[in-house]
């Protein structure tokens, strides 16, 4: 079984510094109180292609996995480790990151889509941010007999962190709009 989910959420600001942000979310030391399950970030390469003015980068992310004493009692582990890929296309202004996690892949398959760009509405002024989702239970791994269970609690607790998120980058964005002004 799969949990998928979707979202968006409209930033009321431009492209540029939403991305900015983007790139600043992890790295600012304010953040570690709101973004606690983040434990590390580690960029393993980027590279720019001239050709077509394409910034790609891979990141490593450590998390600490949800706290569910029967989980972590069950997979023996409290952190999991992900990669993220991004690519920035400043042409056609868009951003994506994608993410996945790398351990724990005999229990769970977690991937992340997100898409930054202009919002058709506003493009100069407001950037709109795509979110998915999908977690999934490994059929035969030990926590399949809870897999709905499991995958809805990851899915909750996504959704609470992306909630959290957002509010890092909105507050990354005045900061920058202030530092431009």
């Amino acid at each position: 079984m799969v949990r998928a989910y979707a979202q968006e959420h409209v930033y009321k600001h431009p492209w540029e510094r939403v991305t900015a942000a983007s790139w600043r979310k992890f790295t600012d030391p304010e953040n570690k109180r709101i973004l606690s399950h983040i434990l590390e970030v580690d960029t393993l390469n980027h590279t720019l292609d001239p050709c077509c003015g394409k910034l790609y980068t891979t990141r490593a992310v450590t998390i600490r996995v949800p706290d569910l004493w029967i989980l972590g009692k069950i997979i023996g582990q409290d952190t999991c480790h992900c990669v993220e890929s991004t690519a920035v296309d400043a042409k056609s202004r868009c951003m994506e990151l994608i993410s996945h996690n790398i351990s724990l892949q005999k229990f769970v398959q977690v991937e992340e889509k997100i898409r930054y760009y202009p919002h058709p509405d506003n493009p100069t002024g407001w950037t709109l941010c795509k979110q998915e989702t999908s977690i999934r239970i490994k059929p035969f791994s030990a926590l399949a007999s809870m897999a709905g269970k499991i995958e809805q609690i990851c899915v909750d607790r996504f959704q609470r962190n992306s909630a959290k998120g957002r509010e890092v980058m909105e507050k990354i964005c005045k900061y920058l709009e202030a530092e431009s002004s």
